[in-house]
């Protein structure tokens, strides 16, 4: 799997990331259902013998469990096979397991040495405030200073890029105004494209790469769910009650799109997942997109998205399948915590 340089820092990815979200299980407010743990740590391991060189966890997931696991499973690993680890703070929690947000320097010291406490590391590769403020509606807390704390961390060897994730163009140039930014993690996705208009041209102008999440649209547009299974999925499972994309109107839309991609694939002998990952490879601007595994098998109709080139006639046949409203910007209710 060829690698690419993840803005103008030192990290050359490979174009697929192993995301951990779901490896937080389903114990906390925006958790995917049980997870097991070894399901986790072999999924682990066998997308580092696939050339997945990077895996993308935070925090917030599980509230701690997540960057848990990701630890135990970096000690398995050989040390030629061990991947890059991007990690993300800003959400907090109590001892109830209520999230909250904080971008205080105080705060973000304090979460980035649990981080590494956590993943059973000397350095964050790369360390990304996971919100400039959240919930919606919450007021802004200053940018600046947070970003100034992970300089102060880099510059202690604690991590060694800085990061952030769901910033808007006019943050981003805030944030570059007090150190180097190695990458802006945005949402991305055939039902999400809001970053097209001026986050990716912005990016490009400045070097910054982009790490996308969801470009399965939470597994919506995986080619495994239907009707039955979404409408099975667990009460501790986000998607079940806070996902738009997951309800009527927009799910019979949404499983349309999924069989042209399934017709798609089915020319190159590749999966819809494949495809819709592909998709939003096919931009220079995105260095790589961030995929969840649960279990090692589910690898195999995901791999294929690195190498994998769309047409012309295959782009215009799935824009002319895109929902209208898909390239608006992306209200936070729809995305991750």
């Amino acid at each position: 799997m060829q690698t690419r340089q993840l803005g103008q820092s030192d990290l050359h990815i490979s174009p697929l990331g192993f995301g951990t979200w779901a490896s937080g299980g389903g114990n906390w407010e925006y958790g995917w259902g049980a997870q097991d743990d070894g399901d986790t740590i072999r999924a682990i391991a066998a997308a580092a013998h696939a050339c997945i060189n990077w895996i993308d966890t935070a925090a917030a997931y599980g509230l701690g469990h997540a960057e848990t696991v990701v630890g135990r499973a970096l000690r398995e690993l050989p040390a030629e096979l061990r991947p890059y680890v991007f990690t993300k703070g800003s959400l907090v929690w109590d001892a109830q397991g209520r999230i909250s947000h904080s971008l205080d320097p105080a705060s973000l010291s304090r979460e980035i040495d649990e981080s590494l406490r956590r993943l059973n590391v000397n350095a964050i590769d790369l360390y990304q405030i996971h919100w400039p403020a959240f919930p919606t509606g919450a007021p802004e807390q200053s940018i600046e200073a947070a970003i100034a704390a992970l300089d102060a961390a880099r510059k202690a060897g604690k991590i060694r890029h800085i990061g952030v994730s769901n910033f808007d163009a006019a943050q981003l140039e805030r944030a570059r105004a007090v150190a180097p930014i190695a990458s802006l993690q945005p949402p991305y996705s055939l039902l999400m494209r809001g970053i097209e208009a001026s986050i990716l041209p912005y990016t490009a102008a400045h070097g910054i790469g982009n790490i996308v999440y969801s470009p399965l649209q939470s597994g919506l547009l995986s080619g495994r769910m239907t009707r039955e299974r979404i409408a099975a999925l667990p009460a501790n499972d986000w998607r079940a009650q806070r996902s738009p994309e997951f309800q009527e109107p927009n799910l019979t839309r949404n499983l349309a799109l999924v069989e042209v991609l399934r017709g798609v694939g089915a020319r190159y002998g590749r999966t819809p997942a494949e495809v819709a990952i592909a998709w939003t490879l096919r931009k220079p601007m995105v260095t790589g997109a961030i995929v969840g595994v649960r279990r090692p098998d589910q690898l195999d109709g995901l791999l294929g998205a690195a190498d994998l080139k769309l047409s012309d006639a295959d782009l215009a046949e799935i824009q002319a399948a895109l929902p209208e409203g898909s390239a608006a910007p992306v209200p936070q209710s729809v995305v991750e915590a």
